[in-house]
């Protein structure tokens, strides 16, 4: 073979060799663009949802908040109303004590005058054994 053809193959191989590392080279920079251009919308993404999430992270906090609240306006008004009722009945105990001294001081004072006027209150009434009104029985 001349020497002519050899340079020639030769020169050819070396200019496809260039052109296909030209072509790699451009193949790298366009998929590499894209995967720059793919990083860029994945942070997008995660910026839009770590802001969603910020915002649901307080909202749920600010839900705990008010229903942390709420509990404690509702424990407050049942202590509240607990006390209230342990004073009512402490009132209640105590005018059942003042009747009961009552009571024993007028039968001191007339003896069995207390069993009358018992007597006399189930008469008014309709008798401690008998209906105070409403439907009779058939």
């Amino acid at each position: 073979m001349d020497t002519w053809v050899i340079v020639l193959i030769v020169v050819v191989a070396v200019v496809l060799l260039a052109l296909l590392a030209l072509t790699m080279a451009k193949r790298n920079r366009i998929n590499g663009a894209k995967k720059r251009e793919q990083a860029r919308e994945h942070l997008q993404e995660a910026q839009l949802r770590g802001a969603q999430a910020e915002k649901e992270r307080a909202a749920a906090e600010e839900q705990a908040a008010r229903a942390r609240r709420e509990r404690a306006e509702v424990e407050e008004r049942t202590r509240l109303a607990e006390r209230e009722a342990q004073q009512r009945a402490a009132q209640a105990q105590e005018h059942a004590s003042a009747a009961d001294q009552l009571r024993a001081k007028a039968e001191k004072l007339a003896p069995g005058l207390a069993d009358q006027q018992g007597r006399h209150a189930d008469d008014r009434t309709g008798g401690p054994d008998q209906p105070t009104g409403g439907a009779t029985r058939r």
